[in-house]
């Protein structure tokens, strides 16, 4: 089984730097390599974290600012250069289904990728898999957006010393059934990831971040610029983390941050006085492993 991460493809905000490119998030979880909110520059940075396009499954697009979408056409031409043999499922506002068209053809090129659109028209599940079900969330920016989350099944994890006093061994551990199943095992609950972009506080964002081992959400500004994020639809560091802190989150990966600060210390310290959980102040190509699954 592949390892569960996100690989950071950049983490600036509406404006990039010399050392932040614009948004773009893998998720590697298994088989599936699901890809958020490409801005310009995704297609090199992929190349740079050595990330395929034949690595990606599905694609989200939270919302049509270009610094969260304007990387699709370079995505999306490169899965046809490739020739990707695989459907890849592409996710966004429904009310954005326009510029979408707009990105996916945006010039000429030999369009032979199986890119099938799944324009999102309210809150709720959006796909399920064998990857678990797949979750969206409205949010509260200056145009219409949208939150991912990713929500795996409870499973059970086998306990060895009750496997051995009842002596089953081997492959027929994979041919048990409830109750036997129930009394040589205990209970395993689900990863849960969640994506969270340009938003002020609102139900949804709570809604996204509720149990998640991992949360990666958007702190473009610092506590002293709370007018500035309220003004454009954005978080601050400090309301991030207590989203995280309220919602019992596992790993807190802060992103998306205002060209305006130059020292992402801040950004820490100012979640840390908030929530006591792990945070990762994200940086360019960082490959930021999910937590371990609780038992």
């Amino acid at each position: 089984m592949s390892p569960r991460e996100l690989v950071v493809l950049g983490t600036s905000s509406q404006v990039p730097t010399r050392t932040r490119n614009h948004n773009g998030y893998l998720l590697r979880w298994d088989a599936e390599g699901f890809l958020f909110d490409p801005g310009d520059g995704t297609q090199r940075q992929m190349v740079r974290a050595g990330v395929a396009a034949h690595d990606v499954t599905r694609l989200f697009v939270t919302h049509f600012h270009g610094d969260h979408c304007l990387g699709v056409p370079g995505v999306v031409q490169r899965m046809s250069l490739d020739r990707v043999p695989h459907t890849v499922h592409a996710h966004f506002p429904a009310e954005g289904a326009e510029y979408f068209g707009r990105l996916r053809h945006a010039t000429s090129f030999h369009d032979v990728a199986d890119i099938r659109e799944h324009p999102v028209t309210e809150p709720g599940v959006i796909a399920e898999g064998v990857f678990g079900r797949l979750e969206a969330r409205r949010l509260d920016h200056t145009l219409p957006a949208y939150g991912y989350r990713l929500v795996e099944p409870d499973g059970r994890t086998m306990v060895p010393e009750l496997l051995a006093a009842r002596g089953i061994h081997g492959p027929a551990i994979r041919e048990l059934r409830p109750p036997l199943l129930d009394e040589v095992s205990v209970p395993r609950r689900g990863q849960r990831f969640a994506f969270v972009m340009d938003t002020r506080l609102c139900d949804g964002v709570f809604e996204l971040a509720d149990g998640a081992d991992m949360l990666v959400i958007e702190s473009t500004y610092l506590h002293v610029d709370e007018p500035l994020a309220v003004e454009y639809g954005h978080l601050t560091a400090r309301q991030a983390a207590t989203v995280a802190a309220e919602c019992g989150v596992r790993k807190l990966v802060l992103t998306h941050f205002s060209q305006r600060y130059t020292d992402p210390r801040l950004f820490h310290d100012e979640a840390a006085a908030v929530f006591d959980g792990e945070i990762v102040v994200a940086a360019d190509l960082d490959r930021v492993p999910l937590p371990r699954r609780r038992s």
